[in-house]
């Protein structure tokens, strides 16, 4: 935001009876604020090679033990389910028995270690009165150490008084422009920590709001205490209006009321109601504040120009180019009435194994990754907006030469509501799908337990069936072609479901063939009848249904659906490693 030149300071901090010591330390404190701010980010780019070398190191590490597996003697049995053991009965049937859940590990497992770890998973309650979500216990430390990492640049050798308003003012404008980079890296779509960490942007997005209100809050205080050193300096030679028509102010006041006016629509109670105006403005606000704070001063052009590079790079390089592609897609009402079916296939390009010969989806895509959708025949205003959606269809294998592109699309308001009224008298349109975007964190955490259970919520099944299909049938498939000795994992699906008629939005023979190779798949009760199902008791059969096969196994979580149920499942997943369980749970959701 605003920073003066150190000579320009010394004006500004004089007055008739400062003395030159005065004038000696507030020049050292700027100058030492341009240095010291430098090493922020090179704090930060420290933090991102602590967590590229963990991810790396897993990440090999879990290459040999699959090697280790692929080159184990012929008659070594496969890690896989017995499949006379397989449930049989109705998708409906429960996992075990509706007697007590087997909860209780040994005493002799549990150490400070569980219970520090079921802390860091927990979940907290909302936020009284205003319902604010709130993420688990270690995502808010991560966040904490963020802001505390920021206190500490802000504050540090930095003298509060009227005297040294300007030093500070100068402190809170660097610290705001040196965060750029990390706010525009955070909410790139196509971006570097996606290969370094495996953490795609939607998993971020958290640390990215998180930052962009700190930001905010550091123009506050840029711009407050400028306001501060007009009021106790320059007041008496020059009025406020001639104060704020300066360039250097104006320019710095534009782009404080764009990033504000950016923060309040991006506010989660403004994007339900109006989304499409959030994501024009969002565009429109962040190009003119970049403007704006490049000609407000020298000093944040280096900062300016790297978050337009990344910018630039993200959405006109890769989302608009590499990674758009139109196709024609079929449509289909369902029995809710409520849900549109989008559909299309086509010639795989390259096999999924060859993916990196090409960006977009053609290519083929991932399980549980999701795409940016756009329907321009809806009408003009669609034409500029892209919705994201979870492809709801099985990955494409290395076997594969086709691939068949799904999406179930609730209809709620905006976008979807006039999806489902076009596709009541049209059985097919055009699209732009930018994408696939996401991370392969939950697959391979699956795959690297005994027991895999994947929770979903209505619609979150599109996240959960291509993952439960990706452990099974993609993997044995790889099995027979290639004699692979693959480990397998023991897998459990929840599928809670609003109405009787939301069970069709997967294909029964799918569901039966997950059955055939082993899943236990649990559909309890719609809910509009039944109400809330019991999901401890649910988790915890899911999880013990294998205890007979089974001794001390790892136990892996993926959950995907409404706050309230990640909660539930969390915190479930929570209390049972605080009795011993060697458990893992991701919650899969937009952070948006």
């Amino acid at each position: 935001m605003l920073h003066a030149r150190a000579s320009d300071s010394v004006d500004t901090l004089s007055g008739p009876n400062d003395s030159n010591e005065r004038r000696r330390k507030a020049i050292e404190s700027i100058l030492f604020s341009r240095r010291f701010v430098v090493i922020y980010n090179v704090v930060l780019l420290g933090i991102l090679a602590c967590f590229t070398a963990e991810h790396w190191s897993l990440k090999l590490a879990r290459r040999r033990r699959r090697r280790a597996h692929q080159s184990s003697p012929r008659d070594q049995p496969i890690t896989r389910l017995d499949h006379s053991k397989h449930d049989t009965e109705g998708e409906t049937s429960p996992l075990l028995s509706q007697g007590e859940a087997h909860s209780n590990y040994s005493s002799s497992k549990v150490s400070v270690l569980h219970k520090i770890r079921s802390w860091m998973i927990y979940q907290p309650a909302n936020l009284p009165y205003v319902n604010k979500v709130l993420p688990s216990n270690i995502t808010t430390i991560g966040i904490l150490l963020l802001l505390a990492l920021n206190l500490f640049f802000l504050f540090y050798q930095v003298e509060l008084s009227l005297a040294t308003a300007f030093v500070f003012a100068d402190r809170a404008g660097l610290l705001f422009v040196a965060n750029l980079p990390l706010l525009y890296v955070l909410a790139a779509k196509n971006q570097p920590l996606k290969f370094l960490t495996d953490a795609s942007y939607e998993g971020l997005n958290i640390i990215h709001r998180r930052l962009g209100e700190w930001m905010c809050l550091l123009a506050l205080l840029h711009a407050g205490s400028m306001v501060l050193v007009w009021y106790t300096t320059l007041s008496a030679r020059l009025s406020f209006s001639r104060f704020l028509a300066l360039p250097i102010i104006w320019l710095g006041l534009l782009a404080f009321i764009s990033y504000e006016t950016l923060y309040l629509t991006s506010l989660g109670s403004f994007r339900q109601k109006s989304y499409e105006i959030f994501l024009g403005l969002h565009v429109i606000l962040q190009v003119a504040a970049l403007a704006f704070l490049w000609f407000h001063h020298h000093n944040s052009q280096p900062y300016v120009l790297v978050a337009v590079c990344i910018f630039t790079i993200d959405r006109l390089i890769f989302r608009m180019i590499l990674k758009s592609k139109t196709l024609k897609a079929d449509l289909s009402v369902l029995e809710d009435e409520e849900t549109v079916m989008l559909s299309s296939n086509w010639q795989l390009l390259a096999p999924s194994g060859s993916k990196s010969l090409g960006f977009d989806v053609k290519h083929g895509w991932k399980p549980a990754e999701h795409v940016f959708l756009t329907v321009p025949a809806l009408s003009h205003k669609h034409k500029v907006q892209a919705h994201p959606f979870t492809i709801a269809s099985a990955a494409p294998t290395n076997s594969d030469s086709h691939a068949w592109l799904n999406f179930l699309i609730r209809a709620q308001d905006g976008f979807s509501r006039d999806l489902l009224r076009y596709a009541h008298s049209h059985s097919s349109v055009n699209i732009r799908v930018d994408g696939p975007y996401g991370s392969s964190h939950a697959l391979e955490m699956l795959h690297d337990n005994d027991v895999a259970v994947i929770v979903a919520g209505g619609s979150g099944i599109a996240v959960a069936f291509p993952l439960v299909w990706s452990l099974l049938v993609a993997t044995s498939r790889e099995i027979d072609a290639e004699d692979n000795r693959h480990f397998i994992p023991r897998v459990s699906l929840i599928w809670v479901v609003h109405d009787k008629e939301h069970v069709d939005w997967i294909p029964r023979d799918r569901l039966d063939e997950l059955r055939e190779l082993g899943c236990k798949i649990m559909v309890p009760p719609p809910t509009r009848k039944a109400g809330r199902p019991d999901l401890p008791h649910l988790l915890n059969n899911a999880i013990h249904a294998w205890d007979n096969e089974l001794v001390d196994p790892t136990i892996g979580v993926i959950v995907a659906g409404p706050d309230g149920m990640n909660r539930t499942c969390r915190n479930t997943c929570a209390s049972l490693v605080r009795q011993g369980a060697r458990l893992k749970v991701s919650v899969e959701k937009f952070g948006w």
